[in-house]
């Protein structure tokens, strides 16, 4: 029974690292989704770093 406990221990700690991996990418491709279904509806990103352009009137 012990010797089963530990193989098991053993087995999932060698999965969890694959596992993390396959999330990882997961989230990733949703969130790209989610953006791509924004950029549908009209919204827009504007990066933080850019400088504002001033208006010439």
């Amino acid at each position: 029974m012990k010797r089963k406990r530990i193989v098991s221990v053993i087995v999932f700690v060698m999965i969890l690292p694959l596992l993390s991996g396959c999330w990882t990418l997961a989230v990733a491709g949703a969130g790209a989704y989610g953006g791509y279904k924004m950029k549908e509806h009209g919204y827009t990103l504007q990066s933080p770093i850019a400088k504002e352009k001033k208006s010439k009137k």
